[in-house]
């Protein structure tokens, strides 16, 4: 396993912009590169920066953000779908990244989940007609006491299998997934082939692993007796330069 850096938190000193940071991370021996919303980046100075170092555009994100539980918001969902196709076509399939938004407290939890099912449903069918695919992350937040719905890697996996389309996969965040306590090879089961990519970091604090209290080394045996061998996301803030924090990273996981 090798990573994929998030550039909205890393390699960010003396380098004001996407592009500066993804040639950063090529020169640091980091492959791949993330980042968050996408209608306000420079799209051409980022494609001139991946096509001069051959880093790789691993995923961003689709907005604007809408809701997957409201069907108010589905049309809301899809336009935004339609509209980050191009964009994920233009970086070679880099995966679209989706959080189903919180929870809706007046509504039955299946008619929820339901209507997440059906509004991925079609959006993993717009996706996978041209190629693409839509990654649904699970997030742990919190606002006005409402958690977001899907907020698990177990839940996550339920209705990525009820899709059950190649244009829909999860994106698997072991932080998000530690705020719940959540058991990930219990969550995980016998469904890693719906899982297209894993994002890292530690808690508290949202740094690098190795800096709080998840124990990598059990996750990495997860991830390994699964199957997972795609990129490591590296999602947080580093605590440290970024010389040191891909070197503790490494250590912490294992891959040394």
């Amino acid at each position: 396993m090798t990573f994929a850096a998030c550039i909205e938190w890393m390699f960010t000193k003396g380098n004001d912009d996407l592009a500066s940071r993804i040639r950063a991370a090529h020169a640091a021996g980091v492959p791949g590169v993330e980042f968050h919303l996408w209608r306000e980046k420079d799209l051409d100075a980022i494609e001139r920066a991946l096509d001069d170092t051959g880093v790789s555009l691993v995923s961003f994100c689709v907005e604007p953000r809408c809701s997957l539980v409201d069907p108010a918001d589905h049309d809301k969902v899809l336009a935004a779908i339609a509209d980050a196709i191009p964009v994920a076509q233009r970086f070679s399939g880099a995966g679209m990244v989706v959080a189903s938004g919180f929870t809706r407290p007046d509504v039955p939890e299946q008619a929820q989940f339901d209507a997440a099912v059906s509004v991925l449903r079609r959006a993993a069918e717009m996706a996978h007609a041209v190629g693409t695919v839509v990654w649904l992350e699970p997030v742990y937040m919190l606002l006005h006491g409402q958690r977001m719905f899907v907020d698990t890697i177990g839940r996550g996996l339920d209705i990525v299998a009820a899709v059950d389309s190649p244009g829909l996969r999860l994106l698997a965040d072991v932080y998000h997934a530690a705020q719940t306590n959540e058991d990930m090879a219990e969550a995980i089961g016998d469904r890693m082939r719906y899982v297209a990519h894993v994002q890292v970091a530690d808690t508290p604090g949202r740094h690098e692993p190795g800096t709080g209290t998840i124990a990598w080394p059990a996750v990495m045996d997860v991830l390994r007796a699964k199957g997972y061998d795609g990129l490591v996301g590296l999602e947080y803030f580093p605590s440290v330069d970024d010389a040191g924090s891909l070197a503790l990273t490494r250590r912490a996981l294992g891959l040394a």
